[in-house]
């Protein structure tokens, strides 16, 4: 269930000028419906961001529904695979599984209320909910939240066929995009600076939650927090805290959950803790959905935030952890580098060995942590806040809604 959300709640945040800008933006759209759909209501950065999004529209009369296709373990364990597949893993997708993915989508688009003047399809789990387009009506908009660059040909291929059907199609980066015949648009994920997880902390709060997780705050905290996924390498995250924990001391925290359209979640977990091979300074916490407060202050108490993924779409948990002004230290893949100006809001690197390096070096200068730290969170209020995304979606629909026009008065 979404939660009650008004966009006047932001000017303390990004000012009366841009929240009278936004809605100058809608008030040609009053009115208009909007559909979302995608995989999974919990879990994982989409459900966070349809969260915080759908009620600023509805705020905005902007009538919004959100729905989230069924399908077994066996469909989620080839939406998986095409996941891996386009992040350029290589992955064998067979005919049948290729068949169950089509069966699947005609089952939920034989169920699915889809009519809408806008209906956006989030990755590529629902992407074949588009052969049920059958009236002229409604715009429709694949947004990916996938780096697609080097995707594996065959399973990109039988996806592009989808693909192409839309009106348009949303990246994160331009570098993540195909050459596609639809208008491409670039829309930056975001977080919600009022939510639970990014809201401000007393430190008795933090300090309450850390308790009651096992944690103690003695000594320095270096913390990565996503979903238990090979991408994500948290067993690469522990061998790097081995080699930093030679020369300095610090603890490790390694928290997540699962997503209900990702099955490897649970063997990943246990991998991980094969990896920790019970060290009582590595804390590996399985959190349950809705964790929000924890998760934040876990990010607020840490004196290094780490995001060592293999592969990204964007990167929200690194957003998070600038906004809260934490140093952190990121893989240079997928959406991380828009966000982190090395030495400027943040440290990028591409090994175990530099990872272990950069958290020495941060832990040694707390001043120039500092620093990172502060320049992290001027960062994201400027480019990625949740208030900055609905401005974006509110322009492409206007655009969407006058094809062909180079100049649209909103008046």
């Amino acid at each position: 269930m979404t939660p009650r959300v008004h966009l006047d709640d932001y000017v303390g945040v990004v000012g009366e000028a841009a929240v009278e800008e936004i809605r100058a933006l809608a008030r040609p759209l009053e009115g208009r419906s909007a559909l979302m759909v995608n995989a999974t209501a919990v879990g994982g950065g989409v459900a966070e961001l349809l969260n915080r999004l759908i009620p600023l529209l509805e705020d905005l009369e902007i009538p919004t529904r959100w729905e989230v296709i069924r399908g077994g373990g066996e469909f989620f364990g080839v939406t998986k695979a095409i996941h891996n597949a386009l992040h350029g893993t290589r992955v064998e997708i067979t005919k049948p599984m290729l068949e169950l993915f089509q069966e699947v989508n005609a089952e939920n688009a034989a169920a699915l209320d889809l009519d809408a003047d806008l209906v956006v399809i989030h990755d590529p789990q629902p992407v074949a909910l588009i052969t049920a387009r059958s009236n002229g009506r409604g715009r429709w908009v694949w947004r990916c939240h996938v780096d697609i660059a080097h995707p594996q040909p065959d399973v990109w291929a039988f996806l592009r066929q989808y693909v192409v059907q839309y009106d348009a199609s949303v990246f994160s980066a331009p570098e993540f995009s195909q050459r596609l015949p639809i208008t491409q648009y670039m829309i930056h994920p975001a977080i919600d600076p009022l939510a639970e997880k990014n809201r401000e902390m007393e430190p008795g709060e933090v300090e309450e939650i850390l308790t009651r997780l096992g944690i103690r705050d003695d000594r320095p905290i270096v913390t990565q927090v996503s979903r238990f996924d090979r991408l994500k390498d948290p067993v690469g995250v522990i061998r790097a805290y081995r080699l930093a924990r030679r020369t300095v001391d610090c603890q490790l925290v390694l928290a997540g959950g699962g997503a209900t359209d990702d099955p490897e979640g649970s063997i990943v977990l246990e991998e991980v803790r094969r990896e920790a091979d019970g060290d009582p300074l590595i804390h590996v916490l399985e959190l349950p959905p809705f964790s929000d407060r924890e998760i934040n202050a876990l990010q607020r108490a840490s004196a290094v935030v780490v995001q060592k993924s293999l592969r990204e779409g964007f990167g929200l948990t690194v957003t998070e952890a600038l906004w809260k002004k934490r140093p952190v230290i990121a893989s240079a893949v997928g959406g991380i580098p828009l966000q982190i100006v090395h030495n400027l809001t943040g440290l990028l690197v591409h090994s175990i060995e530099g990872t272990a390096h950069r958290i020495r070096s941060l832990l040694r200068d707390p001043e120039f942590a500092r620093r990172l730290g502060e320049n992290g969170r001027e960062y994201v209020k400027a480019r990625f806040l949740t208030t900055s995304n609905l401005q974006a979606w509110l322009a492409l629909a206007i655009s969407l809604m006058h094809p062909g026009e180079r100049i649209i008065r909103l008046a």
